[in-house]
C-alpha cells in the first residue's frame, strides 16, 4: 500500500465508513423500502472498498504475517456477531446458520479467494511460488477445524439430528479455540518466517516494496477506520439480509443461500485484499488471508456459537450434508496438491475457481 494517496483517496476512504455507519444507525430496526435498500447496498460496497485501503496501510506497517491477521480476525469477530443476531431473530429457521455460514466461508476461502489469486498472479507471472511450510500447516488446520465441526455432528450418536450434545459442542468449541491459538502463536512468532512472501529469481518486485512506512498517526487512524468499514459492512449486510431472505424465499430457493450471499458480503474485503497482493506478487500474502480467514471463522465463531447456545433457543444443527462433505473432500484434496509443491500455475486456479462454482451451483439447486 502506498503512502501518499492523492487527498481525493484519503478523503473517501475517511468519510465513506462513516457515511455507512450514519446510514446503519439511522435505518435500524426500521422497514426499509426499496430505494433506501439499494442505498444501503451502496454504502455497504463503499464500505468494503474502503476496509481494503485502511487494511492495506496497517498490513504495510505491521509486515506480514501480521497485517493479514489484523483483516482476518477483524472480519471474522464481526461475523460472529452477525451470526448470533440472526439467529437470535430467526427461530428454528435459523438453527443452521452458523453452518451455513461458516462452510460457505470455508469454500469461498479455500477454493474462490485462492483460486482467483493463484490465476491471477499465475496470468502474471505463468508460475507463483509461496512458502509450502506454513500454507500447508494452515490448510491442515483448517481441514482439522472443519472435519470436526461439519463432519463429525453427522456421525455422533448420542444425539438425534446433524446435532452435538452440549459436552461434545463444548470439546469442539475448546478444540477448535485452542488450534487456532496454536496456529496464531506459530504465524506470528515461532516460525513467522514460513508465512513471509517468497519471491523467485526474474520476479517483478511488488509495487508497495519500497514505500515509507506509515506513521504511527496514520496506522492508529487506519486501524479506526477498519473498525468502523467492518462495521458498517456487517450491519449494513444485516439491513439487507430480510430482503435477501426475502429473495430467497420467494424464488423457493433453499435456505443455506442465506449463508451464502452473507459470507460472500462479509469477505469481500478480504477478497479484494487478497487479490490486490496476488497483483503485486505477494501471493504468500493472499494465502495467509485465505487460510487465515477460513481458520478464524471456524476457530472463533464455533466457540462463540457454543456459548451463545446456553441462551439461544432452538436446535443447533451443524454436521453437514452428504453432497457438502464431499465437497470439502475434493477441496482438502485439491489443496493439498496445490499447496505441498509451493509452486502454481493457471490450471490449480481454475480448478479451485470450477471447486467453488459447483458450490455456488449446488447450493442454488442442491
Amino acid at each position: 500500500m502506498k503512502t501518499g494517496t492523492a487527498p481525493l483517496a484519503a478523503q473517501w476512504t475517511t468519510w465513506v465508513p462513516v457515511v455507512a455507519v450514519v446510514a446503519l444507525v439511522l435505518a435500524w430496526g426500521r422497514e426499509l423500502p426499496g430505494f433506501v435498500v439499494a442505498l444501503v447496498g451502496l454504502c455497504l460496497v463503499g464500505a468494503v472498498l474502503a476496509a481494503v485501503h485502511h487494511a492495506e496501510v496497517v498490513a504495510h506497517r505491521a509486515g506480514e504475517p501480521f497485517g493479514s491477521l489484523v483483516l482476518a480476525v477483524a472480519v471474522t469477530v464481526i461475523e460472529v456477531g452477525l451470526i448470533v443476531t440472526l439467529m437470535a431473530g430467526g427461530g428454528d429457521k435459523a438453527s443452521t446458520y452458523a453452518r451455513d455460514t461458516v462452510f460457505a466461508a470455508v469454500m469461498i476461502t479455500c477454493n474462490g479467494i485462492v483460486g482467483l489469486c493463484v490465476l491471477v498472479g499465475a496470468l502474471r507471472n505463468r508460475v507463483v511460488v509461496f512458502n509450502a511450510e506454513g500454507s500447508g500447516g494452515a490448510l491442515a488446520t483448517v481441514c482439522t477445524l472443519a472435519t470436526m465441526t461439519l463432519v463429525l455432528p453427522t456421525f455422533t450418536t448420542s444425539q438425534p439430528g446433524p446435532e452435538f450434545t452440549g459436552a461434545q459442542l463444548t470439546f469442539a468449541a475448546v478444540a477448535s479455540i485452542c488450534l487456532y491459538g496454536i496456529f496464531v502463536a506459530v504465524q506470528t512468532v515461532r516460525h513467522r518466517d514460513y508465512f513471509l512472501p517468497v519471491e523467485r529469481d526474474g520476479q517483478e518486485p511488488a509495487a508497495d516494496e519500497h514505500a515509507p512506512l506509515p506513521t504511527d498517526r496514520e496506522t492508529a487512524a487506519s486501524l479506526g477506520l477498519l473498525v468502523v468499514a467492518l462495521v458498517a459492512v456487517v450491519g449494513n449486510a444485516k439491513l439487507v439480509s430480510p430482503t435477501i431472505e426475502g429473495a430467497v424465499e420467494s424464488a423457493g430457493l433453499p435456505t443455506a443461500v442465506v449463508g451464502v450471499v452473507i459470507a460472500l458480503m462479509v469477505l469481500a474485503p478480504e477478497t479484494l485484499a487478497a487479490v490486490r497482493a496476488a497483483r503485486r506478487n505477494r501471493l504468500q500474502t493472499s494465502l495467509n488471508l485465505a487460510y487465515g480467514s477460513a481458520i478464524a471463522s471456524i476457530g472463533l465463531t464455533i466457540p462463540a456459537i457454543a456459548l451463545a447456545s446456553i441462551w439461544l433457543s432452538g436446535p443447533l444443527v451443524l454436521g453437514e450434508d452428504a453432497t457438502h462433505m464431499v465437497l470439502l473432500v475434493l477441496t482438502a484434496v485439491v489443496s493439498a496438491l496445490t499447496v505441498v509443491p509451493g509452486r502454481a500455475t493457471l490450471l490449480q486456479g481454475g480448478v479451485h475457481l470450477a471447486l467453488f462454482a459447483a458450490f455456488v451451483f449446488l447450493s442454488f439447486s442442491p
